[in-house]
């Protein structure tokens, strides 16, 4: 059941996202911002590709490899000013808590549980 709240946080976190970015220069539009981009819907889809696997571990890891290079685009679009701090720190809380939903979702796998 975790799986289907990850998939409807992650969701959530899009469309925070796609607002977020909607204020990037023109000229971040189609570099920063679409990668960005991206990498959220390559997130959405390995929940999604992971929970119809009976194997998840290594989409797993996929999924986390994910989460983090996400994490490092908005750092950056930070640092260059493209995203107000206040804007980052929200997206930030928001893929904290899928991290740690991907964290439990992980250790419930490990378990045998998932």
């Amino acid at each position: 059941m975790d799986d289907l709240k990850i998939r409807q946080k992650t969701e959530d976190m899009i469309a925070y996202g796609y607002t977020a970015i909607r204020q990037f220069p023109k000229s971040e539009r189609h570099v920063l911002s679409q990668e960005i981009r991206d990498t959220m819907w390559r997130l959405l889809r390995l929940i999604i590709v992971c929970n119809h696997r009976y194997h998840k571990k290594t989409t797993m890891q996929d999924l986390d490899a994910e989460l983090d290079l996400l994490r490092a685009q908005i750092r950056l679009a930070k640092e260059l000013e493209y995203l107000p701090f206040k804007k980052y720190h929200y997206w930030s809380m928001l893929l904290n808590e899928i991290g740690r939903m991907i964290g439990g979702w992980f250790k419930a796998i490990q378990r045998g549980s998932g």
